[in-house]
């Protein structure tokens, strides 16, 4: 008997709980927004020069250090939003914070205020105080490079949050 009690019971809630789901008691809304506007180097390439006399043994993650040269220009308008910054582009398997090159063991490390820059990772920015990005060739360890050019190519991007 008391078993029929339950499931009459059960059956009972199930069926307040269907015609209960029928009448709407919550209503959202909101706003979109479009995020204040910010360019990178007047959306211009940035082009990081070596040289043409890159020692091949005398590539050790010091040598050769240049800066990126870039400018960010923001709304003055980013109350309520978050701006990070990002270099997205190849990694090499020695260094999660070197893009790799067109050759093999060579990478291209890169920093930002003097900390390793992670590739393809967020990082929280102020506009007013961007940071310093340096860029500086690096070789997978025990390697020998070769003679040759070397390039690679990476998206510098600010976005928000």
């Amino acid at each position: 008997m008391n078993k029929l009690k339950y499931i009459c019971l059960i059956a009972l809630l199930n069926s307040y709980s269907a015609i209960s789901a029928d009448a709407p008691n919550m209503k959202l809304f909101g706003t979109l927004l479009v995020p204040p506007p910010c360019v990178i180097s007047n959306n211009e390439l940035i082009d990081v020069y070596f040289g043409h006399n890159v020692g091949i043994h005398k590539v050790d993650g010091i040598n050769y250090t240049e800066s990126v040269n870039y400018r960010l220009v923001c709304d003055p308008n980013l109350k309520g939003w978050d701006l990070g910054l990002s270099i997205i582009g190849p990694k090499t398997q020695f260094d999660e914070a070197a893009l790799q090159t067109n050759i093999p063991d060579l990478g291209i490390h890169l920093t930002q205020d003097g900390k390793p820059f992670k590739l393809n990772e967020r990082i929280a920015i102020s506009p007013d105080n961007p940071p310093v990005i340096q860029a500086v060739p690096v070789k997978r360890p025990g390697s020998t490079l070769p003679e040759g050019a070397f390039e690679v190519s990476a998206t510098l991007l600010a976005e928000y949050q």
